[in-house]
């Protein structure tokens, strides 16, 4: 660590009191005695926002002295969630603030509450990239993410007449107390237009991009202080806005409102988080989008690189890009634009400095999710792009054409283009040819993509493929999340564990100490009395804290197979009314946000929704089974999930999911899961052992199996009373009067189960009653609950961001 970074003093409560007084006054033109709870916040985090920035400069000013080696983290999407307590943890200021606040006449826990969630990001993707920018700045890390400072983030999520209703999010981008804008750095960046083909002076091909129009990228840099608060690196976004003046050929014909609207048509670019690509005008703006980011972040790079040498070929000894999935896939490009038309370099050089320089991760094992692009569409906006990604493409499969003469085959699967009635960009081929590395996110994600999803590539070049598994910072998902665990860890371990998540080892020596074991038991009663306590305020319902909290919360999707779940409650709802069943108290939650051009996800929701109002309201299961789902899931919403889960469902279908982090989370804060063989699952069973983990389901070679030989797709017939049962409760009318509702999800399961929900379902109910069963001997249960916590060490984001800085990056090796 710098020990340079330590000089930065620490501001006493007084120092905080007289810095909040004075921001009220002077950033926010207030008096103390007529601020409100949202002013407080602003004050207070732009008082810490001034103290960041001391760390800030000293940061800079250490890593330029050093000449480190600096990662550029590209992602369009960073699910940063509430950042004042977190902040404050990492600096070392929480409790100066809290007794600070609190002399100020104001409640602490009220002030947090103000900040709205940063909606810059929709799930798993994003919120990784979180917990990597938390690690990066605490290992001391010369690094800053990149993204895109949406205006309206992923939609809010209402639940109305049990259907989802998304509604705009305007989680207050324009004016947080974080974002440093900086307008002096403005970048401009042109696009569409046409090529008109020339030659230089020596006879050289030496396209002119022609008659593009500019969007302007204006940066904003959001503050990521490491804990400890010694190292304070950035995330840079950007938002777009239009040129200062108007196209003058339209405003001298005279169309005024022409002209304007292409002003606004530029600044839309950054209003939006990413939007569904059904319709054109979806595909141009996101790919717009995607252009804007990479544009963006290649001229930061080239600036800061210009900082430290002149000459552009040791760019790879000092630069590192890690492309977060195939959105950003456009740096190897643009780069390529840079270099060759920018820089004069010739191809070959231009290419070898692009691949050392960029590195891709994959994120998904599904084909259809890859993301392809019309040819058509790069043609009306990026030209000049298409042009180079034309020549890559030729040079490239020239390349394996010479050296695998007898396999002609590799040729049409290696192709960056995908033929057909409608000529695509694959971006995930052009990812894997422009980087050095290539990784997937969990051991069993990464043998598969050599395997199944791109097996020529890994024939072609084995040595790019290697595996980081995900991790997630326990800065935010124990220290913050959960206060009652933290101070239970920092009595047995010290403080060290939040920064060395392997210590957590040394509880196991405790699970035989009924003392401890019954402090594990009281903090989770603890947090689920918590839970309980918002969930009446928001939604108005009673839920029982002694009961087992099962839950579910994450994207709604077929393949994590809620589905499932809700089948296996309807299941458990028959039992008790039709058969006279008596359960041990459970509560099941769910909670989750389904894409709003997502029909099948969006119907799930409903099912869901249906269910648990028909079960809640019968007399029968009264303090046996509730129903919930908790509507607009986001980050601070999971903070209060997590640490009160007894039973963790991570229930996809074996050989989709790419790794899950929130099964890391639950298990790190004393859940027990429910999972099939699939992504981190197989690790997370591994460290926490196999008895503590409630296995079922077709593993990933079984599923491939079972769908080559067609069981999916045949007509349904099961002579399992219990699933038959549960299936047609979906049009009997229980669930809703209009018996056709759910009939799409009848046809799906009963004449397409792609994801394997019927497959599954035994093997899930029977797991689940030894789980229901386990639950009832409380001790067992929390000792159990005791060793999934010591045994998670491995999976801190730390250990996963030294794996990509040494065997990826370059950076510490």
């Amino acid at each position: 660590m710098n020990t340079e970074l330590t000089n930065v003093k620490m501001p006493s409560v007084e120092e905080i009191k007289k810095s909040v007084i004075n921001k009220l006054r002077y950033s926010l033109c207030l008096e103390v005695e007529s601020a409100k709870n949202i002013d407080i916040f602003n004050a207070l985090a732009l008082t810490l926002r001034d103290y960041q920035l001391d760390g800030f400069f000293n940061t800079r000013k250490s890593q330029k002295k050093a000449k480190s080696k600096r990662l550029y983290y590209l992602s369009m999407e960073f699910l940063i969630g509430q950042s004042l307590r977190n902040n404050l943890m990492n600096v070392g200021l929480l409790q100066q603030a809290k007794q600070a606040v609190s002399e100020l006449g104001f409640d602490f826990e009220h002030i947090t509450a103000e900040e709205p969630d940063a909606a810059l990001g929709n799930g798993g993707l994003g919120r990784l990239a979180a917990c990597f920018i938390d690690s990066m700045a605490t290992l001391d890390i010369a690094a800053s993410g990149h993204g895109i400072k949406y205006e309206y983030g992923l939609f809010k999520q209402a639940i109305q007449h049990n259907k989802q209703v998304e509604q705009p999010d305007d989680w207050h981008s324009t004016h947080s107390p974080w974002l440093i804008e900086h307008h002096s750095q403005l970048m401009l960046i042109p696009i569409g237009g046409h090529i008109e083909e020339s030659e230089d002076i020596e006879g050289n091909y030496n396209p002119m991009w022609m008659d593009w129009k500019v969007i302007v990228g204006i940066p904003h840099d959001y503050l990521v202080t490491g804990y400890g608060g010694k190292t304070v690196n950035t995330l840079r976004l950007y938002s777009a806005g239009a040129s200062d003046s108007f196209d003058v050929h339209i405003f001298n014909r005279g169309d005024y409102l022409r002209a304007v609207s292409q002003k606004i048509a530029s600044e839309n670019i950054s209003k939006i988080l990413y939007p569904a690509d059904e319709i054109q005008s979806g595909k141009e703006l996101r790919l717009t989008q995607e252009y804007f980011l990479v544009a963006c972040t290649l001229r930061d790079i080239f600036h800061d690189y210009a900082q430290l040498s002149s000459d552009i070929t040791a760019l790879p000894d000092f630069v590192a890009i890690q492309l977060n999935d195939t959105h950003p896939a456009l740096a190897i490009v643009e780069m390529m634009r840079i270099l060759v038309d920018e820089h004069r370099l010739d191809w070959h050089r231009a290419w070898e400095i692009t691949q050392k320089t960029c590195s891709f991760t994959n994120h998904t094992l599904m084909p259809e999710a890859l993301e392809t692009w019309p040819v058509s569409l790069f043609e009306k906006l990026l030209p000049r792009h298409l042009q180079i990604i034309l020549e890559i493409n030729h040079r490239f499969l020239a390349e394996v054409a010479e050296k695998w003469p007898d396999k002609p085959h590799l040729l049409a699967s290696l192709s960056l283009f995908e033929e057909g009635w409608e000529k695509k960009i694959r971006m995930a081929n052009l990812a894997i040819v422009g980087s050095h590395k290539v990784n997937g996110v969990a051991k069993l994600h990464s043998e598969l993509i050599t395997q199944t999803l791109v097996p020529d590539f890994y024939f072609i070049t084995p040595e790019k493929f290697t595996n980081q598994t995900n991790g997630v910072t326990p800065r935010r998902w124990i220290q913050q999340a959960n206060p009652g665990l933290a101070t239970f860890l920092n009595r047995q371990l010290g403080n060290g564990w939040v920064t060395d998540l392997d210590k957590l080892q040394q509880l196991r020596k405790l699970a035989t100490d009924s003392g401890a074991v019954e402090e594990i038991q009281a903090i989770k009663l603890k947090n689920k009395q918590a839970l309980c306590r918002q969930i009446a305020f928001h939604q108005g319902a009673q839920l029982d804290p002694t009961a087992m909290f099962d839950c579910q919360v994450k994207r709604i999707h077929e393949y994590k197979r809620q589905l499932l779940n809700i089948l296996h409650v309807i299941h458990l709802y028959l039992e008790i009314t039709e058969s006279g069943r008596t359960l041990t108290p459970k509560v099941h939650l769910f909670a989750g946000k389904a894409a709003p051009g997502y029909a099948m996800a969006k119907l799930i929701v409903q099912l869901i929704n249906e269910v648990a109002k028909t079960v809640n309201s019968d007399p029968r299961t009264k303090g046996q089974l509730s129903v919930l789902f908790l509507e607009d899931y986001k980050v601070s919403l999971a903070e209060h999930i997590i640490p009160a889960t007894d039973l963790s469902e991570q229930i996809s279908t074996a050989g989709t999911e790419a790794s899950g982090t929130s099964n890391m989370k639950f298990a790190m804060n004393g859940a027990l899961t429910i999972g099939t063989l699939d992504g981190a699952n197989i690790e997370i069973r591994d460290a926490v052992g196999a008895e503590n983990f409630y296995l079922f389901g077709a593993n990933a070679d079984e599923i491939d199996r079972h769908r080559r030989a067609g069981s999916h797709n045949r007509v349904y017939q099961n002579n399992d009373p219990a699933i038959t049962a549960a299936v047609e409760a979906l049009i009997s009318g229980r669930f809703n009067t209009d018996t056709s509702v759910f009939w799409p999800i009848y046809q799906m399961l009963t004449e397409y189960d792609h994801y394997c929900h019927l497959l599954d379902f035994d093997s899930y109910r029977i797991a689940q009653s030894q789980a229901q069963a386990d639950f009832a001997q409380q001790l067992q249960w929390h000792q159990r609950a005791l060793l999934n916590i010591a045994n998670m060490g491995s999976f801190s984001s730390d250990r996963t961001i030294k794996g990509y800085a040494t065997e990826i990056w370059g950076i510490g090796s």
